[in-house]
């Protein structure tokens, strides 16, 4: 075996005996059959997998039995070959069953508007929403502006549900009453994963409630992929863009001193969320840059391209 062949990480005999007699972690254990049952699909013996991997019979036992942790470089050699990848041994949902894998192999190296196409063909089909406009769409007159702070969701939001006569509703505001304490308490107090369940309940209340309505949402809400999906369904969506200097001077106008705004490493920080953000930013149907000209111009520029997606008189 090659000398460059990295082993199950931590075990000895003794670690070994211990972990057989219950202390094996479920995880470990979910990975190794999924091993076991692509290594039978495939029509692999353990030796030959093991010499196909350049990986010993012993350290692909451990890994099957769920003893020991495998380094990452290990899973990548059986990995390749068995000639799938790295997410399905891992677990990942889109590899649980045939029907998945098909449908992935069908989208794998698709082209974002093709990718795009699916995805609305299919909240079509499920009756969840999908193209905008499209018979049998569940989106009504609903509007949502999507965006980092300091893109003017607020501001532009309030004038625009004024214009169209549309209730305005601040998501954040729908969360802090939900919740009985402010978007940092919850976040700060119970973590992101329930700041992520409130706003989603936020989300659903204000489509259950509005048929008509502008939304200004928070900078995260495209963190979660199933209540970004329930937005762009249910919403026509408006990112509203701005450039990073104008970003961190809005949030600072605003009074906003939390560590994001006010440390020396602001602006790079700023410059990360927005570039990790921006691919799923840029699924609104309408971008507006509130940076390109003043106030009011970008109000008349948001209010006609929200107006002609409306089917509105101008």
């Amino acid at each position: 075996m090659s000398s460059t062949i990295l082993p199950v990480s931590g075990l000895t005999p003794n670690d070994n005996e211990a972990e057989g007699e219950g202390g094996k972690h479920p995880f470990l254990l979910a990975l190794g059959e999924r091993v076991r049952a692509l290594r039978a699909r495939r029509g692999f013996t353990r030796k030959a997998l093991s010499v196909a991997a350049d990986v010993s019979e012993r350290h692909l036992a451990n890994l099957e039995y769920g003893v020991g942790n495998a380094s990452i470089l290990v899973l990548l050699q059986v990995a390749k070959a068995l000639q799938c990848s790295l997410a399905e041994i891992l677990g990942d949902v889109t590899t649980q069953s045939p029907e998945w894998l098909l449908i992935r192999e069908l989208l794998e190296q698709r082209d974002e508007a093709t990718l795009r196409r699916v995805r609305e063909a299919i909240g079509e089909l499920l009756g969840t929403g999908g193209a905008h406009g499209q018979g049998g769409s569940t989106r009504s007159q609903r509007v949502a502006l999507i965006g980092l702070r300091g893109a003017g969701k607020s501001t532009l939001g309030r004038l625009l549900a004024e214009d169209l006569g549309y209730p305005f509703v601040e998501l954040s505001r729908e969360i802090e009453q939900f919740a009985g304490c402010s978007v940092g308490e919850i976040q700060g107090l119970y973590g992101q994963t329930a700041y992520r369940r409130y706003e989603r309940r936020a989300l659903e209340e204000a489509i259950q409630i509005h048929q008509e309505a502008v939304i200004a949402t928070p900078g995260g809400i495209v963190s979660d992929p199933s209540t970004f999906n329930l937005l762009l369904a249910h919403c026509t969506t408006v990112w509203l863009q701005a450039d990073p200097q104008d970003h961190m001077q809005r949030v600072r106008a605003q009074g906003d001193l939390r560590p994001m705004a006010a440390s020396r490493e602001a602006m790079d920080d700023l410059r990360s969320i927005l570039a990790g953000r921006a691919a799923f930013y840029s699924k609104a149907e309408l971008h507006v840059d509130t940076s390109a000209q003043d106030l009011t111009a970008t109000f008349q520029l948001l209010r006609r391209q929200v107006r002609e997606a409306l089917a509105l008189p101008a």
